[in-house]
């Protein structure tokens, strides 16, 4: 075999090669072809992700304004529980005062 003809064989092999690559390449993509319906489904699917997103958005949204709510409530009711409990202390000394200055006029 002289160069000529190996230069030939390679040349028929390769354009071989190039016809096979396309042919395959052609088979899948007929088979993956994406059909208008498959596209409208797809196209309604992505709008309905694009809701629930927006929706999940808003719920966290709204669950978050809740909690600092919440907290703020908390914390004013935490105040007021602590003057209560202030108040009644002292009450409770002043009423202890009290006694033991009645108790002190009673005996003297």
């Amino acid at each position: 075999m002289n160069r000529t003809e190996l230069i030939i064989a390679t040349a028929i092999v390769l354009f071989i090669a190039f016809l096979m690559g396309w042919f395959a390449h052609w088979l899948v993509h007929r088979f993956v072809r994406v059909g208008q319906g498959e596209m409208n489904d797809l196209d309604t699917m992505a709008q309905q992700l694009h809701e629930a997103e927006e929706e999940r958005d808003q719920a966290i949204a709204y669950y978050q304004h809740r909690e600092a709510e919440m907290t703020t409530q908390s914390n004013q009711t935490e105040a007021e529980l602590r003057a209560a409990m202030d108040g009644l202390r002292e009450a409770r000394q002043e009423a202890e005062e009290l006694r033991a200055y009645i108790e002190r006029m009673n005996a003297g």
